[in-house]
């Protein structure tokens, strides 16, 4: 049985034979089929799925928050042309991203540096595709290992460009990005601004705020050249009345908060310390996937971006969408968790193609079903965002309060 939804009581369910789906389970009871009832089994699945988490959703929450991370780029992006031919480049997640960095070294290099680094994960004798946990390895290694036919440091480079080379992406038209943008942004203009966190280095976002005319209070300045102050996001924009100062302004619409926690390919670090935004620039200020990014976290401009959303996880009626996050950044969790014990006005929906039952997600999997504040779905991102709700009441609930148990804890 695979789990679609899953919300306190509220769940689906479904079951399949070679893909094709046999079963259906609403709220843990097996839906009953008609002979004459016509719609697909999985289209009624995928229905009475959208329609539960559509009243999740269908509450104007004073404050929403949404996280992203690789699996809201995934597959994702324009061609590029070179040469008067389209080149293909997509989002992708770091197994791929493994795959690339094999092509670019050969296999038999990226082998003898994953033993020069001592990065032993394997199964059945095959190297685990998990770049961040490679590059933790040489950097660990490379102030102490030296061999004469690889240097450590210069592969690591050259994992770092290619990562960024394969950020740079266009978003396409009719992009997930576009559309989920304009459906969060129907707020009151009274309430607080949707605020974005992406844990993306790609600039997808910002392309499709531009191209629907949003105004995006990222942490850069209006003026060129665009300098970074924490102090930005605390501006707004608004309408005054031609004829004077009016007592209410008039908050104009189309206005979001955009935090980008680990960096952009469009950052630069100048020499005097100030960080600028601009395209292309040299060597973009970026926390590259391995353990020192929890480190490099506490550095501007990105302790500013982690303060910011933890801060805002404090605040009355918080509703959090995670969408394709892995759950495996820890300082990131370690928020999350604290949100869900402390916070009992704090809702959150997790958003991924599939519900995993993988160790990052199992925790949530056993909250998600007795607690209703907490919801999990199985969707892409383009699906969800073609139908996320139009949000029609303000309503605010206190929930229960909900004790999250660590692994660390166990062990205490």
């Amino acid at each position: 049985m695979e789990y679609i939804y899953i919300n306190g009581n509220s769940k689906v369910a479904i079951e399949k034979d070679n893909d094709i789906v046999n079963k259906v389970f609403i709220d843990g009871k097996e839906h009953e089929f008609k002979p004459e009832d016509k719609e697909d089994k999985s289209e009624y699945a995928t229905k009475t799925k959208r329609n539960k988490y559509s009243q999740f959703l269908n509450k104007q929450f004073e404050n929403l928050i949404i996280l992203t991370g690789a699996g809201s780029s995934v597959g994702i992006g324009d061609d590029f042309i070179i040469n008067d031919k389209p080149v293909s480049k997509k989002g992708k997640l770091l197994s791929e991203l493994w795959d690339d960095t094999e092509k670019m070294l050969t296999e038999e290099v990226l082998k003898k540096f994953c033993l020069l680094v001592h990065y032993t994960d394997k199964e059945n004798d095959v190297y685990i595709k998990n770049l961040e946990k490679l590059l933790s390895c040489a950097n660990a290694a490379k102030e102490f290992v030296n061999d004469k036919k690889i240097d450590i440091p210069i592969v690591i480079k050259k994992i770092e460009e290619l990562i960024r080379e394969k950020c740079e992406l266009i978003l396409p038209e009719n992009s997930p990005h576009e559309i989920f943008l304009e459906r969060i942004a129907k707020r009151k203009v009274t309430l607080p601004r949707a605020k974005v966190f992406t844990l993306n280095y790609d600039t997808l976002f910002e392309q499709a705020a531009q191209r629907q005319k949003f105004t995006v209070i990222d942490g850069f300045s209006f003026s060129s050249p665009r300098l970074f102050s924490g102090n930005n996001y605390d501006y707004d924009i608004v309408l005054r009345d031609k004829r004077g100062v009016k007592e209410e302004d008039n908050f104009i619409k189309k206005v979001i908060h955009l935090y980008k926690p680990h960096g952009s390919v469009d950052w630069e670090k100048l020499k005097d310390g100030t960080i600028t935004q601009k395209e292309h620039p040299e060597k973009p200020l970026m926390i590259f996937p391995k353990d020192s990014k929890y480190e490099n976290s506490y550095e501007q401009p990105f302790f500013e971006m982690m303060s910011r959303f933890q801060q805002n996880l404090r605040n009355e009626n918080v509703l959090l969408i995670c969408i394709g996050f892995s759950f495996s950044d820890k300082h990131i969790v370690a928020m999350i968790k604290e949100a869900l014990v402390q916070n009992s006005s704090f809702q959150l929906l997790v958003v991924n193609r599939t519900i995993r039952n993988s160790e990052n997600f199992k925790w949530l999997i056993d909250l998600a079903k007795i607690h209703s504040s907490i919801a999990l779905l199985g969707e892409p991102f383009m699906d969800f965002a073609m139908n996320y709700p139009e949000l029609k009441s303000y309503n605010q609930e206190e929930k229960n309060k909900i004790v999250v148990i660590s692994k660390e804890a166990n062990h205490e």
